[in-house]
């Protein structure tokens, strides 16, 4: 897992939910209300940890999370950015009733879109490429005792988990925006 044991995991909490399962059945089974209590407890607590794991805050070319600070990939803001202006301009053409400016507007906005997915797509992978090195590098550096490097390492993966929270956050509100 991590060096630090306050970062927020979907794998522990897995496990914790798991564990939580068990131990309520088997104190159901026993008649022990208190291993019963104690697992539903676990599985609370779990699924606690399961939704901070997920939490990302998407602020302008940037997401930010309990696990830090992740920069936006330039296509994004800049998609974004054509996005609207875009849309603007479609709008204005459409007021003023010039179809060139409109017809440029539509292309300008469906290019912000392409461009904007490009750059989440980027997001994503790297973010998830950062994940897996981080913990690979991490557990290395932790099984020859560099906790230099393990700290680094671990910093690698979750800023990838960060901007790839990001990217999902995009891509599941942009999804929702379509329904």
């Amino acid at each position: 897992m991590s060096a630090n044991n306050n970062n927020t995991s979907t794998l522990k909490s897995y496990v914790d939910s798991a564990t939580g399962v068990v131990q309520n059945a088997l104190g159901n089974i026993v008649g022990s209300t208190g291993d019963e209590a104690e697992g539903k407890t676990k599985q609370q607590k779990a699924q606690a940890e399961y939704d901070a794991s997920h939490t990302a805050a998407k602020l302008p070319g940037m997401t930010v999370s309990s696990e830090g600070v992740a920069k936006d990939h330039p296509d994004r803001t800049t998609g974004s950015w054509n996005q609207t202006a875009g849309s603007a301009k479609e709008f204005v053409g459409g007021v003023i009733g010039n179809e060139s400016l409109k017809q440029s507007g539509r292309e300008q906005n469906l290019s912000g879109q392409e461009q904007e997915a490009r750059g989440q797509v980027k997001d994503y992978t790297s973010g998830v490429g950062d994940r897996i090195s981080g913990a690979v590098g991490s557990a290395a550096a932790g099984l020859t005792g560099d906790r230099t490097k393990q700290t680094e390492y671990q910093n690698k993966h979750d800023t990838g988990k960060t901007q790839q929270r990001g990217a999902e956050h995009d891509i599941q509100k942009q999804a929702e925006a379509r329904q």
